[in-house]
């Protein structure tokens, strides 16, 4: 999708017509119709405050190649309701596994930053593989990829919800990179 098409389908979601975002915005409609149509770029700042009014980032609205469709899903979950038997390693999969019950397959997935060259640098001088831990920790979640109806989800549990993002397009299960993240498989729940 291009940037104007992402923005227009975003806009939409929101509940705006092109009159009540542009006033939000405070710029001219016509202004949003030039961006929506891809005849135009909003400034930096526009795009700061476009990406906060419309609950997108900035990284969804300029990348031509995302791989996350707009749909998500986030439901809250108690994970003390879960149990965790079979291959799961923990109530995590078990949740997985329990929201997913006509999935065709279940991948468990390992996320691993793709790092900026002064991160790399912070990582090589104070300890090789630092970044990628503070990410995991800040993000404290686990990740799968789910297969049903033949289509394929990424989805990411933590203690307190589910989010379950549809892919646009089909990944490789074994590896496949979305925004800053590469994704490798672990292993094979269903």
């Amino acid at each position: 999708m291009t940037f104007g098409e992402k923005l227009k389908e975003a806009r939409k979601e929101s509940g705006l017509s092109q009159e009540q975002f542009a006033e939000k915005m405070n710029v001219s409609r016509s202004a949003v119709a030039k961006w929506e149509t891809d005849k135009g770029m909003p400034d930096v700042n526009n795009l700061k405050i476009m990406a906060q009014l419309l609950n997108v980032s900035v990284d969804y609205l300029l990348d031509e190649d995302e791989k996350i469709s707009f749909n998500e899903i986030k439901e809250a979950i108690n994970l003390d309701e879960y149990e965790k038997s079979g291959k799961c390693r923990d109530k995590r999969d078990a949740v997985c596994l329990a929201k997913n019950t006509d999935a065709t397959a279940i991948c468990t997935l390992t996320r691993n930053k793709k790092m900026s060259k002064t991160e790399w640098l912070v990582d090589f001088i104070v300890q090789p593989g630092v970044v990628n831990v503070l990410d995991q920790l800040n993000a404290n979640a686990s990740f799968y990829l789910v297969c049903k109806n033949g289509k394929q989800y990424l989805i990411k549990v933590t203690d307190e919800f589910i989010v379950t993002n549809e892919l646009a397009e089909l990944v490789d299960e074994k590896k496949f990179v979305i925004g800053n993240y590469q994704y490798k498989k672990l292993y094979q729940l269903i």
